[in-house]
């Protein structure tokens, strides 16, 4: 198992520089180490016993693989073999495709990191391929984004690296471990840099922008996974580490209200889409010992909704409400918006009921006003209306027919959810939910303000707020 696993994370490296030597092959490498991943993360889920790959171990770089990586690595492959299908009828040129597996292979190493060092090399790799994916169109709008979010990832894994290297000088170790002797201001820098690189909490408010503003299938890609690159070692800081469990508990709640409160005024679709992905995050940082089953709901759930959403006429929830797309196209829609609002028979509602079972009592208010908040937003996609004429690009049917086939399968995982008092909890909530919709939020003209948003302040203001946060709590809790 050592042997496959290393040939497992080598392979999207090696075939991605193979691609330049035989382009014409780009699409098929792309989609076998898709599949590859999708193998090795399915071995994982029914795999019982951890695999422990000690690199250095005397600096304690270490690679963890259990059943947290599989449902994440499978995410990851389902995603992009989702992105590659519905590019394969397109013009993206052979470098499209090589990022792509790049950019694939280096989120799959962050998921099996359990040491500062790796996680952190990860990450770079993962940053670079990510903007060249943004900025792939090469249109001065893209350039931008993508410059945008290159710079911001850079500057947080700055602060993470700072950090790091505080952690080793008091523990003389990377390992995740290293964090439970760690002080304060190591914690604060390490927490900041991942934040920021995983969209969470008020350091997430760069990520709108750039999911919104690239490419539908690179939204896809970043909504749906390289944002879980940086949730996941939040996630395992938080079963390693148990003094560090409430504080990621503590910011998975205040991100799961903060991304919902920006989702229910907005009124452009793929902002809705990226604001709900800060509020689903959140979800899965609030239970960390189910986060993985949550992301893999998601990351299938909102790659399908950016894919449905850049084939709908219009990006603006106003206009849409006045046109009919197609009988297909919506009932796609309604699907993924039933699945990530909770409705059962999907692997959604599976996967809420879970997180749900596993909330602590402080807890349980506020997350059930986010799901709430979910209803409403989705409800603005559900009660579209249709029956009209929608032109599709036809390399749309493939992937969303995988990603939703994912969402009916996955549903099997949790099957002890379906109880009487289970279902009828998220269906009152959808309902009340829907009757919110129809009696305030569609006629809603609010917009709120984007300040925080502007590139003037994600760095300054929002990094050092949250420094200070960090140390004052950290300290508040005694760690």
């Amino acid at each position: 198992m050592s042997t496959i696993t290393i040939v497992w994370i080598a392979l999207p490296f090696f075939l991605g520089f193979m691609i330049y030597l035989i382009p014409k092959f780009a699409k098929y490498l792309a989609i076998c180490t898709a599949f590859a991943s999708a193998i090795y993360g399915l071995q994982l889920l029914v795999q019982q016993a951890p695999l422990t790959l000690k690199l250095l171990d005397s600096l304690g770089v270490v690679l963890t693989i259990d059943q947290l990586s599989g449902y994440f690595i499978l995410t990851n492959a389902l995603v992009t073999a989702a992105v590659i299908l519905y590019c394969w009828q397109t013009d993206k040129t052979a470098f499209f495709y090589a990022q792509s597996i790049i950019l694939h292979g280096s989120v799959n190493a962050a998921f099996v990191c359990s040491d500062l060092i790796s996680l952190y090399v990860t990450l770079e790799v993962s940053g670079i391929a990510a903007f060249l994916l943004i900025a792939y169109p090469r249109t001065d709008r893209s350039i931008w984004v993508g410059l945008r979010y290159l710079f911001i990832s850079n500057v947080a894994m700055l602060f993470y690296l700072v950090g790091a290297v505080l952690v080793y000088e008091a523990d003389h170790s990377f390992s995740f471990t290293g964090l439970r002797v760690a002080p304060p201001e190591a914690l604060a820098l390490i927490f900041v840099g991942l934040l920021t690189k995983g969209g969470v909490f008020v350091s997430g408010l760069w990520l709108p922008l750039t999911h919104s503003e690239s490419e539908t299938p690179v939204s896809a890609m970043l909504s749906g996974v390289v944002v879980k690159a940086g949730v996941y070692p939040l996630v395992r800081f938080a079963l390693m580490v148990p003094e560090i469990d409430p504080i990621v508990r503590i910011f998975g709640v205040g991100t799961a209200l903060l991304g919902v409160f920006y989702a229910v005024f907005e009124q452009d679709t793929k902002r809705l889409l990226a604001l709900s992905t800060i509020s689903q995050l959140g979800w899965i940082l609030a239970a960390p010992v189910v986060g993985g089953f949550y992301a893999l709901t998601h990351g299938l759930v909102k790659s399908a909704l950016f894919l449905i959403a850049g084939a709908l006429p219009s990006r603006n929830f106003k206009d849409l409400q006045h046109q009919s797309i197609s009988n297909p196209l919506w009932i796609a829609l309604v699907i993924a918006s039933f699945s990530i609002s909770g409705f059962p028979l999907l692997s959604g509602f599976g996967a809420k009921v879970l997180t749900t079972k596993n909330l602590l009592p402080w807890q349980a208010i506020a997350m059930n006003i986010a799901a709430l908040g979910t209803a409403i937003s989705f409800a603005k996609f559900i009660f579209l209306p249709h029956g009209g004429t929608t032109k599709v690009k036809p390399g749309l049917w493939a992937p969303i027919i995988l990603l939703i086939g994912g969402l009916l399968i996955a549903n099997i995982v949790y099957y002890e959810a379906y109880t009487v008092e289970n279902i009828i909890k998220p269906l009152v909530i959808i309902g009340i939910g829907w009757l919110a919709y129809w009696l305030i939020f569609k006629r809603s003209i609010l917009k709120l303000p984007r300040v925080l948003e502007e590139f003037d302040h994600l760095i300054g203001v929002m990094s050092l707020i949250l420094v200070l946060l960090f140390w004052k709590g950290l300290a508040w809790l005694g760690i």
